[in-house]
């Protein structure tokens, strides 16, 4: 049975896995004792043969191997190699040979303190390992698999839970469905600060900010008074009917910002079954400008900015779409006073698709 736990018995948990693992009974933070493992490259794709190891950063050099799904790889060098405009030029030194970046997410360990208080409205945090495991509970078959948690993706904890192995593990909850609930490691989730999704640029009148895209150049730039104060490279739509869910590409014209996600589940829910498919948890940093469910956000499951690879989204880097959260209106203010919504609506700032 999975229990609820004070924040007293949260407490003495904590300190007992600190105890199991060989510590004393006041340690510094166990992040302290974890080795730098250095920069660490996950594999972010299934499909058979899409990430070979080359034995030199050239697509035409002899395969050493492929690589599999969620596999794990030291990152050596980075090495920028001149193969034409039409193609991502960013190549990996591995184990054993070149790894070219596309399907390759920069990952690191860090490991967390965890909450001594979870808020009421729950904790937004961020994965900050190459994946995280997590597991649901049912009475009839006990503690089941659920989904992989990535690198940089966000979540909502809400609650703190005796986990699979005994130890304190956090209740996430997705934002689709208040039943759809899994369980996570404490280390492996940093809780993000109210600090870090405070709105800036608020002296600017919103109509002197807009955003446009240019899915030729794939680039997204974002202006104050006609001045540039961010450029980024995106993956816009694949070639296809416009707008999902007829098609793949992104829908081109003048819209406006109109809702603000910090984490969004992406997939399909069926709510009798409580199951989604075809499912990214955790996407962070989505600002949706198209009644479609077109919208810019993070991205964890590729690093090939500059060509088209989504489904009609527009992908950034994670850093890029966070500062665009906080920069665009409608104003996302923690700790979501409306009732505990984990979202913002209303009338933005311009977005130009072009």
């Amino acid at each position: 049975m999975v229990n609820n736990i004070s924040r007293r018995d949260f407490l003495k948990l904590s300190l007992l896995g600190l105890l199991g693992a060989g510590f004393a009974p006041r340690p510094p933070f166990r992040d302290r004792y974890f080795p730098d493992l250095g920069l660490i490259g996950r594999i972010t794709t299934d499909e058979e043969g899409f990430a070979p190891i080359y034995t030199r950063p050239d697509f035409e050099s002899e395969v050493v191997r492929k690589t599999k799904f969620d596999e794990l790889l030291h990152i050596y060098d980075e090495l920028t190699v001149e193969m034409g405009e039409k193609h991502n030029n960013l190549w990996y030194r591995v184990w054993g040979g070149y790894l070219h970046s596309t399907y390759v997410q920069r990952t690191y360990y860090r490991l967390n303190t965890p909450l001594k208080d979870i808020p009421e409205c729950g904790q937004l945090a961020e994965v900050t390992v190459p994946y995280t495991q997590t597991y649901s509970y049912n009475v009839y078959k006990g503690w089941q698999k659920s989904y992989r948690l990535y690198y940089s993706s966000n979540h909502w904890i809400t609650g703190a839970q005796k986990g699979p192995d005994g130890l304190p593990w956090y209740q996430i909850t997705s934002e689709l469905s208040k039943t759809l609930v899994y369980y996570a490691s404490q280390e492996h989730l940093r809780p993000i600060p109210n600090a870090e999704l405070s709105p800036h640029s608020l002296y600017v009148p919103e109509n002197k900010k807009r955003i446009e895209i240019f899915l030729a150049e794939q680039t997204l730039t974002a202006f104050e008074y006609d001045k540039p104060v961010l450029q980024g490279p995106i993956s816009s739509g694949l070639y296809s009917k416009e707008t999902p869910p007829q098609g793949t590409r992104t829908p081109t014209g003048r819209f406006y910002v109109t809702l603000k996600v910090p984490s969004r589940h992406m997939g399909i829910i069926n709510f009798t079954k409580d199951t989604v498919s075809d499912t990214y948890p955790g996407v962070p940093w989505a600002t949706f400008f198209h009644e479609s469910g077109v919208a810019i956000h993070g991205t964890y499951w590729h690093n090939n900015f500059g060509h088209r690879m989504s489904h009609g989204c527009i992908n950034m880097r994670n850093q890029d779409a966070k500062w665009l959260f906080r920069w665009t209106t409608p104003i996302y203010d923690p700790p979501y006073r409306d009732h505990c919504n984990w979202h913002v609506s209303g009338h933005g700032i311009a977005v130009i698709v072009r």
